[in-house]
């Protein structure tokens, strides 16, 4: 698909690599060197993607109408060097809580306007009916990367402590601004259409909106990504400190499922070609709300690692058809001048709710316990797929819409 996808897709394993590596190293560096409580640790998450998504939200406009190979390598660089200031504080003695908050604002805020650049960087890049097996490859790095990353950065903690794997994951992210640079080509200013507007940063919350399928999507995906990623804290409090399950374990309970998405991804384009986006969506969309309920039943040793397992790489395989067909169906519905808006208007869509919902879930486990919160996530999230009775194909949906005067 083209050689600066090729460095685009290098780009993105690299950093995806160090991510995965420094798997929850942030509540990790709170729990085991700041001593943090329960609460702690599902504040200093839900903190993070909440201050960070309000920072984001005049970015949209502002990567809207800029080249978006700058933009990606400027936020990468950033990452790098808000990451970088954990280790050298923690060296002189001066790490303390409030600059794991800050940092996580500042890494939360620059993944916002990368994934926007990116993303409207991926749509000038590729032809419509290439969108959905360039997702689906992305996919697979992702779901890759976590695979292998997770038992390895648990084992390098365990080794080393969480400062190694934080570095690595600063690396990374500069490795990827290096990559990016190198992927070269043209890439012309976006025009701005008449004078900047004070309600800019709203339209791609407008878009959304009177879109169906993209506002049934929204609704949906942040509700359940939300649910999936409040109980991510509370599993790790619930595995290590509670059940007594090693770091290295825990990094394999949720690592080999990965496989499962890595299939998944490697099958999406298939599905979409013999089943429609439609139908795809809809079954796997349903289908991946049907495993967390079953983490509330987990037990000390070999029975209750292997339930995690189980009910792991039956959520992330349907995650991984489902996620690249998302990714493709959106792109495709959003118009050229409008993607960068949109894609952040999501974004922080989703991370508020995930910072909501985890903050509420880390009061819930403070009351009722850990293994409580997790069940009662698994069950509510059940109700989740009614939100996806709006979604229909993208060429309907395009059709319906050429019509209506947008």
């Amino acid at each position: 698909m083209g050689r600066e996808f090729g460095w685009l897709w290098a780009s993105y394993t690299v950093s995806a690599v160090g991510s995965r590596l420094a798997f929850n190293a942030f509540p990790l560096v709170a729990m085991l060197v700041l001593q943090a409580s329960t609460a702690e640790v599902s504040a200093l998450a839900a903190a993070g993607l909440a201050v960070g998504a309000v920072v984001a939200i005049p970015l949209g406009p502002w990567v809207e109408f800029r080249r978006k190979r700058p933009v990606m390598i400027g936020m990468d660089l950033l990452r790098c060097a808000a990451l970088l200031s954990v280790p050298v504080a923690y060296a002189l003695g001066w790490l303390g809580f409030a600059q794991l908050l800050v940092v996580s604002v500042v890494v939360a805020a620059a993944e916002i306007a990368y994934r926007a650049a990116s993303g409207a960087w991926l749509k000038s890049l590729l032809r419509k009916e290439d969108l959905v097996l360039a997702s689906g490859r992305l996919e697979a790095t992702s779901w890759t990367a976590t695979a292998l990353g997770p038992p390895l950065g648990g084992a390098a903690i365990g080794v080393f402590g969480p400062m190694v794997v934080l570095v690595v994951d600063a690396v990374s992210y500069l490795l990827s601004a290096l990559g990016i640079r190198a992927a070269g080509g043209r890439e012309q200013p976006p025009e701005r259409v008449g004078a900047p507007r004070a309600g800019e940063v709203l339209d791609g919350w407008r878009h959304i909106w009177r879109h169906p399928g993209l506002r049934s999507l929204l609704g949906n995906t942040v509700l359940v990504n939300g649910l999936i990623m409040a109980t991510a804290p509370l599993m790790l409090v619930l595995m290590v400190r509670e059940l007594g399950f090693s770091l290295w374990a825990y990094g394999l309970a949720f690592s080999v499922p990965c496989l499962g998405g890595l299939l998944g991804a490697r099958l999406a384009p298939r599905l979409v070609a013999r089943f429609g986006q439609e139908r795809v969506l809809w079954v796997t969309g349903v289908l991946r709300v049907c495993w967390p309920v079953w983490l509330v039943f987990v037990t000390p040793g070999l029975t209750g690692l292997v339930l995690v397992l189980v009910v792991q790489f039956g959520l992330v395989g349907c995650m991984g058809v489902f996620n690249p067909v998302l990714v493709a169906y959106r792109l495709a519905e959003i118009p050229a001048g409008l993607v960068a808006r949109v894609l952040t208007a999501w974004t922080i869509s989703s991370n508020a709710t995930v910072a909501a919902l985890t903050a509420a879930w880390g009061v819930l486990a403070g009351f009722a316990g850990a293994r409580t919160a997790v069940g009662v996530a698994g069950v509510v999230i059940l109700a989740t797929p009614i939100l996806l009775r709006k979604v229909r194909p993208a060429r309907a949906a395009g059709t319906a819409r050429c019509g209506s005067g947008r």
